[in-house]
């Protein structure tokens, strides 16, 4: 049985609900890979900054994480799984009312990560908010996070946005902190191992530009941008943690195949025939039970996978199966994530799709996760302060209070994520903070709540 790696720190699911049905699985400690995405909150508001300037430009002229056609072949049916222990799952959170009728609820949770690829280019896959102790976790597939293209660990500038449409976030956007998959996928690029999770910071929102001067723009340290020859501050505002605001889907592993799940994502490529039919604007899903046997697909390392008929194209990857869906309440449990495509009887167009069997060392592993990382979080106080707006920023048009860090330069660790009071601009910027230089914060320095 393969090692699992999953996400620690902030991120766990509640601990004592994991450990329930987890007896018989193997006891092997599990070898955590984990890696670190935006270092810092000053990190995470530029690379918010960068996603939301020019009116979500870049949101807008991302693409789908495409694969090339060559790859989406018939998978092969195996025997059946075999659960490592026995069957368990995790309450989801946050679940919201919906109106009744025929149609299918898309839930809250569901949204696309956006991310900067080895060739530069601006790609995006779909996923899920998950729920988690701190409320600030993301599940996809590992391909949507690590690059499997370069050397380098994980994809650049990565960002998860639930609820997007047309260049929109709604509920703000969420900067990846610090990202964890199995170690088969983070070497070898083992596809029966493609997911991941992700911590993210507090979201953040764009609340308006500042049109200003060249040398006010090279004297302040917040976020900026400047384009066309004009210069412009960007005031951004924290939203607060992900699953307060969209909640997230519950978690289960070592269940039996051949059960209803309804899947989420937002198709776009074309089939490998060249016909289109998705956009990728709205998320779309697919309704059916899950192959009873494993698949495989030896060209990507594939031999437990399961299968569900469903005609998507890539950009549907990463979103989430859900099992024993609520469309009253749009929450669901997350069971599997789509990973690959596959064109069973050979025309040239997508008609299953295939995701990696969850089972107990997933959960086990998630367990063990948090272990090991909560300890290393433990740094130095970093505090947030507010500033004075009459003290050299009024000049700039940025009238009440705002927050400033000061301290060390580390991530925040999961309880320390800012949660300003209502109305207050968020700037994370690094020494000096983000006010004009010459200036100083207002005593006492109080700590944001």
């Amino acid at each position: 049985m393969k090692r699992i790696l999953l996400p620690a720190g902030g991120a766990v699911l509640a601990t004592g609900l994991l450990a329930t049905g987890l007896t018989g699985t193997s006891q092997a400690a599990a070898r955590v890979a984990h890696d670190p995405m935006a270092r810092n909150s000053s990190a995470a508001v530029s690379i918010a900054s960068f996603w939301l300037a020019s009116n979500g430009a870049a949101l807008r002229s991302a693409t789908q994480y495409t694969w090339d056609s060559k790859e989406v072949r018939k998978v092969v049916s195996k025997g059946g799984y075999t659960p490592d222990g026995r069957p368990g799952t995790t309450a989801p959170t946050g679940g919201t009312k919906a109106a009744g009728g025929q149609n299918v609820n898309l839930p809250k949770t569901v949204g696309k990560v956006f991310f900067v690829d080895a060739h530069g280019k601006f790609r995006w896959c779909s996923a899920t908010s998950i729920q988690s102790n701190y409320r600030n976790l993301v599940a996809t597939a590992g391909h949507c996070v690590y690059d499997t293209d370069s050397n380098k660990d994980t994809l650049d500038k990565w960002v998860f946005v639930p609820g997007y449409y047309q260049g929109k976030a709604p509920w703000g956007i969420y900067v990846g902190k610090q990202a964890f998959t199995h170690y088969d996928f983070d070497v070898y690029e083992d596809y029966d191992r493609d997911y991941a999770f992700v911590t993210v910071y507090n979201g953040i929102t764009l609340q308006r530009v500042k049109p200003v001067s060249k040398r006010d723009y090279q004297r302040f340290t917040g976020p900026k941008r400047s384009w066309g020859g004009r210069y412009h501050l960007l005031v951004v505002k924290d939203a607060g943690r992900l699953g307060d605001n969209v909640g997230g889907q519950g978690f289960a592993w070592n269940q039996p195949t051949g059960k209803p799940v309804r899947t989420f994502g937002y198709p776009a490529a074309p089939h490998p025939d060249g016909d289109r039919p998705y956009s990728g604007v709205t998320p779309k899903h697919c309704y059916g039970k899950t192959t009873g046997k494993k698949l495989g697909a030896s060209w990507l390392k594939i031999e437990e996978h399961v299968g569900l008929k469903c005609a998507v194209t890539p950009g549907y990857d990463g979103g989430p199966w859900l099992l024993n869906y609520s469309n009253g309440k749009r929450t669901g449990y997350v069971n599997g994530v789509t990973s690959t495509f596959a064109d069973q009887d050979g025309n040239d167009r997508i008609d299953y799709i295939t995701s990696p069997y969850f089972d107990g060392e997933t959960a086990l592993g998630l367990q063990r996760g948090q272990e090991r990382v909560v300890g290393q979080d433990r740094r130095p106080e970093r505090r947030a302060v507010q500033v004075s707006p009459t003290r050299g920023s009024e000049g700039l048009g940025l009238r009440g209070p705002r927050l400033v860090f000061t301290g060390p330069e580390r991530p925040l660790a999961p309880s320390e994520d800012l949660r300003p009071a209502n109305g207050t601009e968020v700037f994370a910027c690094r020494e000096p903070v983000g006010h004009m230089p010459g200036t100083r914060p207002e005593p006492p320095c109080g700590r944001a709540s």
